[in-house]
């Protein structure tokens, strides 16, 4: 059948999937957090799938090879504590909520001024992270066809295959592709790494190779205060600035306990972090099986290092493990990021405009978003394709970082914060971000500067008079 016909095949079997899974989605609740009833087996695989997407195969492997650990303090370090955190410290809290997004969260505690306010930041962080796995498709397409299909072309392709499942079954469809699509990665790329290691002469040739060329010291040596801002701003922003994301509290409120939810939060991200480093150790093996082709891509396009090593020294098996395997990650990843900006958008802007929509219309409503978002995210990635998939994700989340994640970590530990801190917060947050990174062109350490604004934002908005009545 070849490489292209298996690959149809696949994708003609997951969107088959979805469509039958959407047989069991009568109501917003089913569409948006799987109807709550999802087992520990399912939310760990799903929470795992929550990031194991573009940005580990391709993103994260080629940034390691080029710039070693140092440079992948945001994924997958700063990305798998954020599940953890979130498991740990508002799995229980969230769960028990018993909402729909955490723009209902927001909401309740202070507000619809704020609950609009952060669902636009969460909304616009989801442009850079969907993009980056619509990008990611497009190379895959654009790789299996040998070129036959250019990149954009591919793109298309693959948003229009997310869409189609997506769309019909929600986090029902979501989670239990996610559970096939798991077992998948997990096969396909331990096996490649296997393949790797006998190609580079064994696993230690290839770790003792990368620790004599510095790729393991994860410490900046002889650094000022500057550099160590530099360093672990990109780790705070993706682990803090994680948090107060729609996709990670859908994993969390679809499980069909607050122990599940807990449990799987934090076993999803541990493995995360782990299985990682398996794509990692491919990328920069391949630089040793082929030193001067995969050295000079690796200056030029490192995300295509791993493409490359399967297509052209791989068996045909292999290729296919590797590429269900690939296509598995980003489709799991495509479509809850999809889904989760389009639930929230749908439930914490139009909602409060139509008041009297009953649950079956809101339910059209959530359908009719999903496509609208995935438009605009196909033409931000089209627009963008210059732009690396680690960039992307790594930036997406300054935005809730600066602007969504102050409110809630106070929201339940500090009484006296009110919805005119909460305003302070976001404004002030966003303000300090926008201006240190985009005015003065600070990119490495706009984050921090948005967050520590933020944080005294809400402390000076809740204890000065208050000008912005509770609950507006």
């Amino acid at each position: 059948m070849g490489l292209i016909g298996f690959v149809i095949v696949y994708l003609t079997v997951s969107v088959c999937i979805g469509l039958l899974t959407a047989r069991w989605v009568h109501t917003s609740k089913d569409f948006a957090i799987a109807g709550r009833h999802l087992p520990l087996p399912i939310v760990m695989a799903t929470v795992f799938a929550t990031w194991f997407g573009s940005e580990a195969i391709f993103g994260s492997s080629g940034t390691f090879a080029r710039e070693g650990l140092r440079g992948v303090i945001a994924d997958p370090f700063g990305a798998g504590l954020c599940l953890i955190i979130a498991g740990v410290f508002f799995s229980s809290k969230l769960y028990k909520l018993n909402v729909l997004t955490l723009g209902d969260y927001y909401r309740s505690r202070y507000g619809r001024t704020v609950e609009m306010l952060t669902t636009l930041c969460i909304v616009i962080a989801y442009l850079g992270w969907v993009s980056a796995q619509i990008k990611a498709l497009g190379i895959i397409f654009s790789s299996l066809s040998g070129g036959a299909l250019d990149q954009e072309t591919g793109m298309i392709l693959g948003a229009a295959v997310v869409l189609t499942y997506t769309t019909v079954g929600g986090m029902l469809s979501v989670a239990v592709l996610d559970f096939i699509q798991m077992t998948l990665i997990l096969l396909g790329l331990m096996y490649i790494a296997w393949l790797v290691a006998d190609m580079a002469g064994g696993a230690d040739v290839v770790i003792g190779h990368a620790a004599a060329a510095g790729k393991l010291n994860f410490f900046p040596e002889n650094a000022g205060m500057k550099e160590w801002l530099i360093f672990i701003a990109p780790g705070i922003t993706m682990m803090l600035g994680s948090i107060p994301q729609q996709d990670v509290f859908q994993r969390i409120t679809s499980a069909n306990s607050a122990k599940t939810a807990l449990t799987g939060s934090v076993f999803g991200g541990a493995f995360y972090i782990l299985f990682c480093f398996v794509p990692i150790f491919i990328a920069y093996g391949a630089t040793l099986i082929d030193p001067q082709f995969f050295g000079n891509l690796l200056e030029h396009d490192s995300e295509q290092i791993i493409p490359e090593l399967v297509l052209g020294h791989m068996p045909l098996y292999a290729q296919i493990l590797f590429f269900g395997a690939a296509i598995s990650a980003i489709m799991s990843t495509s479509s809850a990021t999809l889904l989760a900006p389009s639930v929230t958008f749908a439930e914490n802007i139009v909602r409060g405009f139509m008041p009297r929509l009953t649950d079956r219309g809101f339910l059209q409503v959530m359908r009719v978003c999903t496509v609208l978002f995935t438009l605009l995210v196909l033409s931000f990635a089209l627009m963008n394709q210059e732009t690396s998939i680690y960039h992307m994700v790594e930036s997406a989340y300054s935005v809730t970082l600066a602007g969504a994640f102050v409110p809630l970590i106070v929201g339940p530990f500090w009484r006296r914060a009110t919805n005119q801190g909460a305003v302070f917060a976001i404004v002030m947050g966003v303000s300090a971000w926008l201006i240190v990174e985009h005015g003065y062109g600070e990119a490495d350490i706009g984050s921090l500067t948005g967050l520590l604004f933020s944080s005294i934002g809400i402390v000076v908005g809740s204890l000065l008079p208050q000008w912005i009545p509770e609950g507006k």
